[in-house]
């Protein structure tokens, strides 16, 4: 049993033909078919049974796919292992962002890591915390920035720097004391991130608030954009909370007024990794950076 027959015999599980597996693995169908017939005949049984629009798996294949699965990933593994002590002269940092990156500087770290290191190809996506924690659980990125609480199965998470988040108005009589979750609760809410709701992690530290003191906030405008709900702020449609980065940066130009919580909230920017991985030269280095960059900040 080898390493390709292993590969071969996972994309065939995986796509249900040998000329779907050949293609994606840029092979002839016949040595595809060929490297599963020895592997079959090796151990005198059948993988998958022959039907006329798809293959199926057997008992056997069964219960070879998650143990194949592991060993490629392993493999996998092992080999990130040993490039990750080459140097950076080419390659793919994959990284993701958390969605207000711009309001913490993030765009110096791109432009700190390309001029270093600028034969290195860039793939950085910005996105909700949520779907960035899942793409690092998932192996669809290396790495990436999130702000917590988030769902932590599966990464390493490594806390960077904490932001308060304060409540954000028109009303300039609302920055005069701190804000309580029960007056939040009976004023009227322009909150964003509409996708994710109350799974976002700021607005989890705000529902489980909510749930302890028995109140219920309801938002009355949902917008996806931070830009967006400051901006309906500002016209008097409602009010929001958000990060103080982000309030300095735009609530300050919009003339709005805020006051921090009575009991402190506090986003906290982490970075997280997928747990027992290596990463790669590339997306190590812009890790380090991340770290370097948000220490400063």
């Amino acid at each position: 049993m080898t390493l390709v027959q292993l590969r071969v015999f996972v994309a065939v599980a995986h796509l249900g033909s040998f000329t779907a597996a050949a293609a994606a693995l840029l092979r002839s169908q016949s040595s595809v078919s060929e490297f599963v017939r020895r592997l079959e005949g090796a151990y005198d049984t059948a993988l998958f049974v022959r039907g006329r629009r798809r293959l199926t798996l057997t008992d056997a294949g069964a219960v070879l796919l998650p143990m194949a699965e592991r060993i490629i990933a392993e493999a996998d593994s092992a080999d990130r292992a040993l490039r990750a002590v080459t140097s950076l002269v080419g390659g793919t940092a994959s990284f993701g962002l958390l969605r207000n990156a711009k309001y913490y500087a993030l765009d110096e770290l791109l432009t700190r890591f390309h001029a270093a290191h600028p034969a290195v190809r860039l793939r950085v996506i910005g996105l909700n915390s949520v779907e960035v924690a899942n793409e690092v659980a998932s192996g669809g990125l290396e790495a990436g920035l999130v702000v917590l609480p988030i769902d932590t199965d599966g990464l390493r998470v490594t806390p960077l720097r904490r932001d308060e988040v304060v409540f954000v108005s028109r009303d300039p009589s609302v920055a005069e004391q701190p804000m309580t979750i029960e007056a939040m609760a009976a004023r009227r809410l322009v909150l964003y991130d509409a996708h994710y709701g109350w799974r976002d992690p700021t607005r989890r530290q705000f529902a489980e608030r909510a749930r302890l003191a028995g109140v219920s906030l309801e938002p009355h405008v949902e917008v996806e954009q931070v830009e967006t709900a400051l901006a309906l702020v500002a016209s008097g449609v409602g009010d929001t909370f958000i990060a103080r980065a982000v309030a300095e940066v735009s609530a300050a130009g919009l003339g709005l007024h805020w006051t921090p919580f009575a009991e402190p909230v506090h986003d906290t920017v982490a970075l997280v990794e997928r747990d027992g991985s290596i990463l790669s030269a590339a997306t190590s280095e812009l890790a380090r950076l991340a770290r370097e960059l948000l220490t400063e900040g």
